[in-house]
């Protein structure tokens, strides 16, 4: 059986930064790359399927993204995934969540694994999004936010406990194939070991192209995408202001504030 693992290399901001000159973005050398934080219980929820199965279990990981992505799924590697591939074209460039999880559907329907699973979140954009998109376009069940996994290779279901609103739990029964959006403390994820490292240093990174998994460039990018940047920017500091007085006086105070914001 396989599980893919949809892994992002996330970026996070240096002390000072820079906006790019088309005002969209910050500029690359500002930028600071990591596995993403939910890509990581993902992939250890994987991990533990497969070491406790006596069936024969292969772990993938995917990403997409360009030649530095290579870092983070090497990472992957070293923490015991079996296979890794990375899609990347220029084309896929100002992709959206919802086209990343149209490249991911595509490589999933190559691959055809039992399970797919992918971080509820990345730390970078936040959207939540990109696994969902990856179930609507294979039209399979999901399920999001899960904190607890019940699942034996080979069965077509497994039962989940999901977070809700409130600090509320819900504990569904899901058909299998599925994907699932796995959230932060599932389990422990575990350290790379010296040896991993140096095994994963001489595995491939499968390179895949859009044409290798049937997509063209009129599928992915920023004018086929269902969202776009329109810029990014520093907001204005806020200021704030103690009032003080009787409750009459600070009541006429805020009247005052409000009248002078309004102009009148």
């Amino acid at each position: 059986m396989k599980i893919l693992v949809a892994v992002k290399q996330v970026a996070a901001l240096d002390e000072d930064f820079e906006i790019r000159a088309d005002g969209k973005d910050v500029e690359e050398d500002f930028l600071l790359y990591d596995l993403n934080e939910w890509d990581d219980f993902s992939l250890e929820e994987a991990m533990k399927i497969k070491e406790s199965s006596d069936a024969e279990v292969e772990v993938i990981v995917v990403s997409v993204g360009p030649d530095r992505v290579d870092e983070s799924l090497r990472k992957c590697l070293a923490k015991g995934a079996d296979r890794a591939i990375r899609v990347w074209d220029e084309a896929i460039q100002g992709s959206d969540a919802i086209a990343i999880g149209q490249i991911l559907a595509a490589v999933a329907k190559k691959e055809a694994p039992d399970m797919v699973f992918a971080g509820v979140q990345s730390s970078d954009q936040s959207y939540a999004s990109t696994g969902i998109a990856t179930a609507a376009y294979l039209n399979w069940p999901h399920a999001a936010v899960v904190a607890d996994l019940q699942y034996q290779p080979g069965a077509n279901k497994a039962i989940i406990r999901r977070e809700l609103e409130g600090g509320m739990l819900q504990e569904v029964e899901i058909n299998c194939p599925a994907v699932l959006t796995i959230q932060l403390g599932i389990n422990k994820p575990r350290y790379a070991s010296l040896r991993g490292i140096k095994q994963a240093a001489a595995k491939p990174i499968e390179e895949v192209s859009l044409a290798d998994i049937g997509l063209s460039a009129g599928n992915v990018g920023a004018d086929s995408s269902m969202s776009r940047v329109r810029r990014m920017y520093i907001p204005a500091k806020g200021r704030a202001q103690m009032i003080e007085g009787t409750l009459a006086e600070q009541a006429a105070k805020i009247i005052q504030i409000i009248n002078e914001f309004k102009g009148a």
